[in-house]
Protein backbone atom coordinates (compact mmCIF):
# COMPACT_ATOMS: atom_id res chain seq x y z
CA UNK A 1 0.00 0.00 0.00
CA UNK A 2 1.59 3.03 -1.12
CA UNK A 3 0.47 6.24 1.00
CA UNK A 4 1.02 9.82 -0.27
CA UNK A 5 1.69 12.67 1.09
CA UNK A 6 -0.35 15.81 2.03
CA UNK A 7 1.99 17.93 -0.28
CA UNK A 8 1.78 15.51 -3.43
CA UNK A 9 -2.50 15.42 -2.93
CA UNK A 10 -2.38 19.25 -3.31
CA UNK A 11 0.09 19.25 -6.33
CA UNK A 12 -2.44 16.39 -8.02
CA UNK A 13 -5.60 18.70 -7.07
CA UNK A 14 -3.73 21.98 -8.28
CA UNK A 15 -2.77 20.46 -11.76
CA UNK A 16 -6.53 18.88 -12.01
CA UNK A 17 -7.74 22.46 -11.53
CA UNK A 18 -5.22 24.09 -13.93
CA UNK A 19 -6.08 22.08 -16.77
CA UNK A 20 -9.92 22.24 -16.54
CA UNK A 21 -9.60 26.51 -16.31
CA UNK A 22 -7.64 25.92 -19.70
CA UNK A 23 -10.43 23.93 -20.94
CA UNK A 24 -12.39 26.56 -20.16
CA UNK A 25 -10.74 29.95 -21.70
CA UNK A 26 -10.53 28.02 -24.87
CA UNK A 27 -14.33 27.42 -24.90
CA UNK A 28 -15.23 30.81 -24.06
CA UNK A 29 -12.78 32.39 -26.73
CA UNK A 30 -14.30 30.59 -29.20
CA UNK A 31 -17.97 31.37 -28.39
CA UNK A 32 -16.86 34.88 -27.87
CA UNK A 33 -15.39 35.07 -31.89
CA UNK A 34 -19.13 33.53 -33.10
CA UNK A 35 -21.11 35.91 -31.65
CA UNK A 36 -18.62 38.93 -32.63
CA UNK A 37 -18.96 37.66 -36.42
CA UNK A 38 -22.69 37.00 -36.05
CA UNK A 39 -23.09 40.54 -35.08
CA UNK A 40 -20.71 41.94 -37.82
CA UNK A 41 -22.80 40.04 -40.30
CA UNK A 42 -26.11 40.90 -38.80
CA UNK A 43 -24.91 44.63 -38.99
CA UNK A 44 -24.31 44.87 -42.24
CA UNK A 45 -27.40 42.82 -43.59
CA UNK A 46 -29.20 45.59 -41.70
CA UNK A 47 -27.36 48.28 -43.33
CA UNK A 48 -27.94 46.74 -47.03
CA UNK A 49 -31.27 46.35 -45.95
CA UNK A 50 -31.75 50.12 -44.52
CA UNK A 51 -29.86 50.98 -48.08
CA UNK A 52 -32.63 49.24 -49.88
CA UNK A 53 -35.76 50.17 -48.15
CA UNK A 54 -34.86 53.72 -46.29
CA UNK A 55 -31.99 55.15 -48.12
CA UNK A 56 -33.27 58.63 -50.43
CA UNK A 57 -32.76 58.08 -54.40
CA UNK A 58 -31.40 60.95 -55.87
CA UNK A 59 -34.01 63.35 -57.65
CA UNK A 60 -34.00 64.04 -61.62
CA UNK A 61 -32.15 67.24 -62.37
CA UNK A 62 -33.91 69.78 -63.73
CA UNK A 63 -33.19 71.30 -66.46
CA UNK A 64 -35.21 73.90 -69.29
CA UNK A 65 -35.46 72.46 -72.77
CA UNK A 66 -36.80 74.24 -76.07
CA UNK A 67 -39.42 72.20 -78.72
CA UNK A 68 -37.92 72.70 -81.84
CA UNK A 69 -39.69 73.56 -84.81
CA UNK A 70 -38.86 74.63 -88.38
CA UNK A 71 -37.98 78.13 -88.99
CA UNK A 72 -36.84 80.60 -91.92
CA UNK A 73 -33.87 82.59 -91.23
CA UNK A 74 -31.89 84.92 -93.64
CA UNK A 75 -29.14 83.93 -95.36
CA UNK A 76 -26.55 86.49 -94.12
CA UNK A 77 -22.42 86.86 -92.95
CA UNK A 78 -21.42 89.18 -90.59
CA UNK A 79 -17.55 90.59 -90.64
CA UNK A 80 -15.63 93.41 -89.00
CA UNK A 81 -15.41 96.33 -90.71
CA UNK A 82 -14.43 100.11 -90.87
CA UNK A 83 -15.39 103.32 -91.37
CA UNK A 84 -14.02 105.78 -93.92
CA UNK A 85 -15.11 109.03 -95.16
CA UNK A 86 -16.58 109.19 -98.36
CA UNK A 87 -14.28 112.01 -99.18
CA UNK A 88 -11.02 112.16 -97.47
CA UNK A 89 -8.77 115.34 -98.75
CA UNK A 90 -5.37 116.63 -97.38
CA UNK A 91 -5.19 120.55 -97.69
CA UNK A 92 -1.56 121.72 -98.78
CA UNK A 93 -0.46 124.98 -99.97
CA UNK A 94 -0.52 125.24 -103.60
CA UNK A 95 2.44 128.36 -103.03
CA UNK A 96 5.07 128.54 -100.54
CA UNK A 97 5.27 131.44 -97.92
CA UNK A 98 4.62 132.48 -94.18
CA UNK A 99 1.28 130.92 -92.56
CA UNK A 100 -0.71 134.11 -91.57
CA UNK A 101 -3.78 133.04 -90.19
CA UNK A 102 -5.55 129.71 -89.04
CA UNK A 103 -9.64 130.95 -90.68
CA UNK A 104 -11.41 127.91 -88.93
CA UNK A 105 -12.01 126.03 -85.74
CA UNK A 106 -10.73 122.38 -85.53
CA UNK A 107 -13.41 119.57 -85.62
CA UNK A 108 -15.87 121.94 -87.09
CA UNK A 109 -18.03 121.54 -90.04
CA UNK A 110 -16.20 122.81 -93.19
CA UNK A 111 -18.60 124.18 -96.02
CA UNK A 112 -16.68 123.51 -99.64
CA UNK A 113 -14.70 126.46 -100.87
CA UNK A 114 -14.81 127.84 -96.84
CA UNK A 115 -11.49 129.77 -96.57
CA UNK A 116 -9.56 127.94 -94.01
CA UNK A 117 -5.72 129.35 -94.14
CA UNK A 118 -4.23 132.76 -95.52
CA UNK A 119 -0.71 132.89 -96.61
CA UNK A 120 0.96 135.99 -96.38
CA UNK A 121 0.24 137.57 -99.75
CA UNK A 122 2.65 140.63 -100.67
CA UNK A 123 5.30 138.64 -102.13
CA UNK A 124 2.41 137.33 -105.03
CA UNK A 125 0.99 140.88 -105.46
CA UNK A 126 4.14 142.31 -106.15
CA UNK A 127 5.19 139.78 -108.94
CA UNK A 128 1.18 140.36 -110.63
CA UNK A 129 2.18 144.00 -110.25
CA UNK A 130 5.22 143.56 -112.43
CA UNK A 131 3.45 140.99 -114.78
CA UNK A 132 0.99 144.08 -115.42
CA UNK A 133 3.68 146.13 -116.16
CA UNK A 134 5.47 143.95 -118.56
CA UNK A 135 2.05 143.64 -120.33
CA UNK A 136 1.47 147.40 -120.67
CA UNK A 137 5.38 147.58 -122.31
CA UNK A 138 4.55 144.69 -124.63
CA UNK A 139 1.28 146.25 -125.70
CA UNK A 140 3.08 149.58 -126.12
CA UNK A 141 5.57 147.51 -128.40
CA UNK A 142 3.22 145.94 -130.54
CA UNK A 143 1.39 149.19 -131.22
CA UNK A 144 5.07 151.00 -132.56
CA UNK A 145 5.74 147.51 -134.51
CA UNK A 146 2.10 147.55 -136.12
CA UNK A 147 2.32 151.41 -137.60
CA UNK A 148 5.39 150.84 -138.29
CA UNK A 149 4.86 147.63 -140.47
CA UNK A 150 1.56 149.96 -142.17
CA UNK A 151 4.16 153.03 -142.76
CA UNK A 152 6.64 150.99 -144.41
CA UNK A 153 4.32 149.06 -146.33
CA UNK A 154 3.04 152.03 -148.08
CA UNK A 155 6.28 153.41 -148.88
CA UNK A 156 6.96 149.90 -150.66
CA UNK A 157 3.85 150.95 -152.78
CA UNK A 158 5.54 153.92 -153.74
CA UNK A 159 9.40 151.90 -153.96
CA UNK A 160 10.76 154.14 -151.60
CA UNK A 161 11.95 151.27 -150.04
CA UNK A 162 13.22 147.76 -150.03
CA UNK A 163 10.82 145.30 -149.54
CA UNK A 164 13.08 143.26 -147.36
CA UNK A 165 12.75 146.78 -144.98
CA UNK A 166 8.94 146.01 -145.22
CA UNK A 167 9.19 142.39 -144.56
CA UNK A 168 11.18 143.07 -141.19
CA UNK A 169 8.90 145.58 -139.89
CA UNK A 170 6.19 142.69 -140.18
CA UNK A 171 7.95 140.52 -138.40
CA UNK A 172 8.73 142.45 -135.46
CA UNK A 173 4.89 143.06 -135.16
CA UNK A 174 4.34 139.55 -135.22
CA UNK A 175 7.12 139.13 -132.83
CA UNK A 176 5.89 141.89 -131.00
CA UNK A 177 2.03 139.85 -130.75
CA UNK A 178 3.95 136.88 -129.31
CA UNK A 179 5.03 138.73 -126.53
CA UNK A 180 2.11 140.00 -125.52
CA UNK A 181 0.11 136.77 -125.07
CA UNK A 182 3.34 135.63 -123.35
CA UNK A 183 2.90 138.21 -120.98
CA UNK A 184 -0.81 138.26 -120.68
CA UNK A 185 -0.08 134.38 -119.23
CA UNK A 186 2.45 135.85 -116.94
CA UNK A 187 -0.18 138.28 -115.74
CA UNK A 188 -3.01 135.20 -115.52
CA UNK A 189 -0.32 133.15 -113.64
CA UNK A 190 0.29 135.91 -111.39
CA UNK A 191 -3.19 136.19 -110.26
CA UNK A 192 -3.80 132.88 -109.82
CA UNK A 193 -0.66 132.44 -107.48
CA UNK A 194 -2.14 135.52 -105.84
CA UNK A 195 -5.74 133.44 -104.83
CA UNK A 196 -3.95 130.94 -103.73
CA UNK A 197 -2.66 132.79 -100.91
CA UNK A 198 -5.88 132.23 -99.65
CA UNK A 199 -6.22 128.06 -99.21
CA UNK A 200 -9.75 127.00 -99.51
CA UNK A 201 -11.77 123.80 -98.50
CA UNK A 202 -12.41 121.72 -101.68
CA UNK A 203 -15.22 119.37 -100.19
CA UNK A 204 -17.42 119.85 -97.26
CA UNK A 205 -16.58 117.82 -94.63
CA UNK A 206 -15.32 117.96 -90.34
CA UNK A 207 -12.03 120.01 -90.48
CA UNK A 208 -8.87 117.83 -88.91
CA UNK A 209 -6.30 118.95 -86.71
CA UNK A 210 -4.25 122.05 -87.48
CA UNK A 211 -0.64 120.34 -88.46
CA UNK A 212 1.49 123.41 -88.44
CA UNK A 213 1.41 127.12 -86.14
CA UNK A 214 0.42 130.19 -87.59
CA UNK A 215 4.21 131.89 -89.16
CA UNK A 216 5.63 129.02 -89.55
CA UNK A 217 7.28 128.49 -93.14
CA UNK A 218 4.84 126.48 -95.73
CA UNK A 219 6.26 125.00 -99.19
CA UNK A 220 4.17 124.74 -102.25
CA UNK A 221 2.43 121.46 -102.24
CA UNK A 222 4.53 119.66 -99.55
CA UNK A 223 3.45 120.98 -95.98
CA UNK A 224 0.25 119.43 -94.43
CA UNK A 225 -1.88 121.76 -93.01
CA UNK A 226 -5.07 119.90 -92.13
CA UNK A 227 -7.42 117.48 -93.44
CA UNK A 228 -11.04 117.42 -93.87
CA UNK A 229 -13.34 114.26 -94.28
CA UNK A 230 -16.77 114.64 -95.48
CA UNK A 231 -18.74 111.93 -93.22
CA UNK A 232 -22.02 112.60 -95.04
CA UNK A 233 -22.49 110.33 -96.08
CA UNK A 234 -20.08 107.84 -94.57
CA UNK A 235 -18.02 104.67 -96.21
CA UNK A 236 -17.32 101.01 -94.63
CA UNK A 237 -14.65 99.05 -95.52
CA UNK A 238 -15.00 95.24 -95.24
CA UNK A 239 -14.25 91.82 -96.78
CA UNK A 240 -15.59 88.26 -96.18
CA UNK A 241 -13.37 85.02 -97.05
CA UNK A 242 -14.00 82.42 -99.65
CA UNK A 243 -15.78 80.27 -96.72
CA UNK A 244 -18.25 83.05 -95.75
CA UNK A 245 -18.87 83.91 -98.93
CA UNK A 246 -19.89 80.38 -99.92
CA UNK A 247 -22.25 80.46 -97.14
CA UNK A 248 -24.18 83.08 -98.23
CA UNK A 249 -24.14 81.97 -102.39
CA UNK A 250 -20.57 83.14 -103.62
CA UNK A 251 -19.16 86.64 -104.34
CA UNK A 252 -21.05 89.28 -103.57
CA UNK A 253 -21.95 91.71 -106.18
CA UNK A 254 -24.68 95.01 -106.21
CA UNK A 255 -27.26 93.21 -107.30
CA UNK A 256 -27.28 89.90 -105.05
CA UNK A 257 -27.00 91.36 -101.88
CA UNK A 258 -30.35 92.25 -100.42
CA UNK A 259 -29.52 94.32 -97.48
CA UNK A 260 -26.52 95.90 -95.46
CA UNK A 261 -26.82 96.01 -91.73
CA UNK A 262 -24.08 98.17 -89.43
CA UNK A 263 -24.04 96.83 -85.79
CA UNK A 264 -22.14 99.64 -83.26
CA UNK A 265 -19.51 98.97 -81.16
CA UNK A 266 -21.78 98.53 -78.57
CA UNK A 267 -24.40 96.02 -80.21
CA UNK A 268 -26.92 98.47 -81.01
CA UNK A 269 -27.68 97.62 -85.24
CA UNK A 270 -27.74 101.24 -86.85
CA UNK A 271 -31.22 102.65 -87.34
CA UNK A 272 -30.50 103.08 -91.13
CA UNK A 273 -29.37 100.09 -93.80
CA UNK A 274 -26.72 101.03 -96.36
CA UNK A 275 -25.85 99.76 -99.41
CA UNK A 276 -23.50 98.02 -101.37
CA UNK A 277 -21.47 101.01 -103.47
CA UNK A 278 -17.83 98.32 -104.37
CA UNK A 279 -17.26 94.72 -104.79
CA UNK A 280 -14.12 93.98 -105.88
CA UNK A 281 -14.23 91.96 -108.96
CA UNK A 282 -11.98 89.43 -107.71
CA UNK A 283 -10.52 88.09 -104.82
CA UNK A 284 -7.45 89.11 -102.79
CA UNK A 285 -4.47 86.34 -103.19
CA UNK A 286 -2.96 86.96 -100.31
CA UNK A 287 -5.49 87.43 -98.18
CA UNK A 288 -7.89 85.46 -99.73
CA UNK A 289 -10.66 87.81 -99.41
CA UNK A 290 -13.20 89.74 -101.43
CA UNK A 291 -12.45 93.71 -100.94
CA UNK A 292 -16.13 95.10 -100.53
CA UNK A 293 -17.57 98.96 -99.63
CA UNK A 294 -20.90 100.34 -98.26
CA UNK A 295 -22.24 103.23 -98.29
CA UNK A 296 -24.65 104.83 -95.04
CA UNK A 297 -26.66 108.21 -94.53
CA UNK A 298 -25.10 109.92 -91.06
CA UNK A 299 -26.63 113.23 -91.25
CA UNK A 300 -26.49 113.15 -87.10
CA UNK A 301 -22.87 112.67 -87.68
CA UNK A 302 -22.61 109.49 -85.23
CA UNK A 303 -20.36 107.63 -87.32
CA UNK A 304 -17.10 108.74 -87.49
CA UNK A 305 -13.92 107.81 -89.47
CA UNK A 306 -11.91 105.20 -88.55
CA UNK A 307 -14.75 103.45 -85.74
CA UNK A 308 -14.14 99.28 -85.96
CA UNK A 309 -18.28 98.01 -86.47
CA UNK A 310 -19.31 95.04 -87.49
CA UNK A 311 -21.26 94.33 -90.96
CA UNK A 312 -24.39 92.07 -91.60
CA UNK A 313 -24.52 91.27 -95.26
CA UNK A 314 -27.60 89.50 -96.19
CA UNK A 315 -28.27 87.77 -99.65
CA UNK A 316 -31.80 85.86 -99.18
CA UNK A 317 -33.43 83.26 -97.25
CA UNK A 318 -33.26 79.71 -95.91
CA UNK A 319 -35.76 77.63 -95.08
CA UNK A 320 -36.54 74.81 -92.80
CA UNK A 321 -33.81 75.23 -90.53
CA UNK A 322 -33.44 75.22 -86.93
CA UNK A 323 -31.99 77.89 -84.55
CA UNK A 324 -30.89 77.39 -80.77
CA UNK A 325 -29.06 79.42 -78.17
CA UNK A 326 -25.92 80.04 -78.57
CA UNK A 327 -25.37 78.69 -75.31
CA UNK A 328 -26.74 75.67 -75.66
CA UNK A 329 -24.33 74.51 -78.44
CA UNK A 330 -20.92 72.69 -76.97
CA UNK A 331 -17.72 72.12 -78.80
CA UNK A 332 -15.20 69.64 -78.58
CA UNK A 333 -12.80 67.54 -80.31
CA UNK A 334 -15.11 65.71 -82.34
CA UNK A 335 -17.40 69.51 -83.43
CA UNK A 336 -20.26 70.27 -82.29
CA UNK A 337 -23.52 69.13 -80.36
CA UNK A 338 -25.76 69.37 -78.11
CA UNK A 339 -28.27 67.52 -75.81
CA UNK A 340 -31.71 66.32 -76.45
CA UNK A 341 -34.11 64.97 -73.90
CA UNK A 342 -35.40 61.10 -75.52
CA UNK A 343 -38.67 59.60 -74.78
CA UNK A 344 -37.32 58.38 -71.20
CA UNK A 345 -36.58 61.70 -69.89
CA UNK A 346 -32.87 60.90 -70.33
CA UNK A 347 -30.08 63.20 -72.03
CA UNK A 348 -28.77 62.27 -75.43
CA UNK A 349 -25.72 63.98 -77.43
CA UNK A 350 -26.76 64.89 -80.42
CA UNK A 351 -23.93 66.09 -83.59
CA UNK A 352 -24.84 68.80 -85.09
CA UNK A 353 -23.72 71.22 -88.28
CA UNK A 354 -24.34 74.49 -87.66
CA UNK A 355 -24.62 77.59 -90.29
CA UNK A 356 -24.39 81.30 -89.18
CA UNK A 357 -25.39 83.31 -86.49
CA UNK A 358 -29.21 85.15 -86.26
CA UNK A 359 -29.26 87.41 -83.38
CA UNK A 360 -28.03 85.08 -79.98
CA UNK A 361 -29.29 82.06 -81.51
CA UNK A 362 -27.25 79.63 -84.17
CA UNK A 363 -28.69 78.32 -87.05
CA UNK A 364 -28.47 74.41 -87.27
CA UNK A 365 -28.38 72.86 -90.62
CA UNK A 366 -28.10 69.51 -89.98
CA UNK A 367 -28.66 66.82 -87.06
CA UNK A 368 -31.75 67.65 -85.40
CA UNK A 369 -35.81 67.10 -85.93
CA UNK A 370 -38.83 68.97 -85.61
CA UNK A 371 -40.11 68.02 -81.84
CA UNK A 372 -36.45 67.32 -80.31
CA UNK A 373 -36.51 68.75 -77.27
CA UNK A 374 -32.93 70.69 -76.98
CA UNK A 375 -31.74 71.48 -73.57
CA UNK A 376 -30.68 75.23 -72.54
CA UNK A 377 -29.27 74.58 -68.71
CA UNK A 378 -26.86 73.19 -66.32
CA UNK A 379 -25.02 71.74 -69.42
CA UNK A 380 -22.07 71.64 -67.10
CA UNK A 381 -23.69 69.13 -64.88
CA UNK A 382 -26.17 66.61 -67.80
CA UNK A 383 -23.87 63.53 -68.77
CA UNK A 384 -25.03 61.39 -71.30
CA UNK A 385 -27.55 59.09 -70.39
CA UNK A 386 -28.69 60.90 -67.00
CA UNK A 387 -32.09 60.93 -66.23
CA UNK A 388 -33.50 64.80 -66.35
CA UNK A 389 -36.93 66.40 -65.08
CA UNK A 390 -37.50 68.97 -68.13
CA UNK A 391 -39.22 71.84 -68.09
CA UNK A 392 -39.93 74.49 -71.00
CA UNK A 393 -37.47 76.88 -70.81
CA UNK A 394 -38.67 80.07 -69.11
CA UNK A 395 -40.94 78.57 -66.79
CA UNK A 396 -40.19 77.36 -63.35
CA UNK A 397 -39.12 73.95 -62.84
CA UNK A 398 -42.60 71.43 -60.93
CA UNK A 399 -42.52 70.93 -57.84
CA UNK A 400 -40.98 67.56 -56.15
CA UNK A 401 -43.17 65.45 -54.90
CA UNK A 402 -43.69 65.77 -50.74
CA UNK A 403 -43.85 62.22 -50.26
CA UNK A 404 -40.33 61.78 -49.42
CA UNK A 405 -40.03 64.52 -47.68
CA UNK A 406 -42.71 63.77 -45.23
CA UNK A 407 -41.00 60.81 -44.41
CA UNK A 408 -38.84 60.46 -41.45
CA UNK A 409 -35.20 59.54 -41.63
CA UNK A 410 -34.28 56.48 -40.59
Amino acid sequence: MVFKTSRQHQSHSSTKAVGFKGTAFTLSAMLLSLTLLAGISLTGCGKKQDAAQGGPAMPPMPVSVITLQPTSVPVSAEAVAQTEGAKEVEIRPRVGGILLKKLFEEGAPIKAGQTMFLIDPVPFQIALSNAKAQLAQQKARLEQTQREAQRLQALVASQSISQREADNASSDNALAHAGLTQYEAAVREAELNLSYTTVTSPIAGVAGRFELSEGALVSANTSLLTKVNQITPIWVRFSLSDSELAQIGGPLTQSNVKSVQLILPDGEEYAKKGQLNFAASSIDPQLGTQQLRAVFANEDKRLLPGQFVRIRVTTGQKDGVFVVPQTSVITNDQGKFVYVVNDKNEATMRPIVVGNWVGKDWVVLKGLDAGDKVIVDNLIKVRPGATVAPHPAGEAPAAAGTDAAAKPAK
